[in-house]
């Protein structure tokens, strides 16, 4: 079941990327240069890192 989650995290990671991506360019409350942050910050995979730190004990 653990392997199950981790490959699921490792699929699901792209589309949220993508999907976050369109959410941003449809935002006209943010500026261009606030835009490239958070497009940039999205490509970091913020949850397997935690995960690899916490030394596989996640779940």
């Amino acid at each position: 079941m653990k392997k199950l989650l981790e490959i699921l995290v490792c699929f699901v990671h792209p589309p949220a990327v993508v999907l976050a991506w369109i959410n941003l360019a449809g935002r006209s409350d943010l500026g261009g240069g606030r835009k490239l942050v958070w497009a940039v910050f999205l490509l970091v995979p913020v949850v397997p890192f935690i995960y690899v730190l916490a030394g596989g004990d996640l779940w």
